[in-house]
């Protein structure tokens, strides 16, 4: 069971994001604003029918294939390496999979995601975002920090195995 715990963390991302954007969708009006701190953050009503950023609009049933490609891929993968992977890594995958189906949900049944996270830098206005964006930017940073450990760690390895050939080379049998 301890190799599955990254569907539950999957699970927990869905269920949040989902009780999240039925209360924003049912409890405000599109573009309501709630003040959580001053003008910085707030929660905005906001429906997306694009990609991250917006971008992308009115693509829904692309996003549609896109995510079940996508996750039938993780799954995959998180089922070949889920007992030699590292942690961070299986959490990742975890949270892109429950950030990947939580706004799959949405296009596939409204043909639009809720937003709601508004931070707003002076006046500059960050895209607004949702639970699931977040799993998913969360889970992709880990699986980057994974990728980037891995890749050190060889590089290491290289490192040691080099120096530990230097002195083999007596020991080769040289032409005749």
């Amino acid at each position: 069971m301890r190799n599955y715990y990254y569907y539950l963390i999957a699970a927990v991302v869905l269920i949040v994001d989902f009780i999240t954007k039925k209360l924003v969708a049912t409890k405000m009006e599109i573009n309501d604003k709630i003040s959580v701190i001053g003008d910085f953050f707030l929660i905005t009503s906001h429906r997306n029918r694009g990609a991250a950023f917006g971008i992308l609009q009115d693509q829904r049933w692309f996003f549609i294939v896109i995510t079940i490609i996508i996750v039938a891929g993780i799954i995959w993968y998180m089922q070949a390496v889920r007992k030699t992977a590292k942690p961070w890594l299986l959490v990742g995958l975890g949270l892109v999979l429950g950030g990947a189906i939580g706004n799959f949900i949405d296009r596939a049944r409204f043909g639009e995601v809720v937003d709601f996270f508004q931070f707003n830098f002076g006046s500059y206005t960050f895209p607004i975002f949702n639970i699931a964006d977040s799993g998913i930017v969360c889970g992709v940073a880990l699986i980057l920090l994974d990728t980037l450990l891995a890749a050190r760690e060889e590089k290491k390895m290289q490192g040691s195995n080099e120096k530990g050939n230097e002195g083999n080379d007596e020991h080769e049998q040289q032409p005749v």
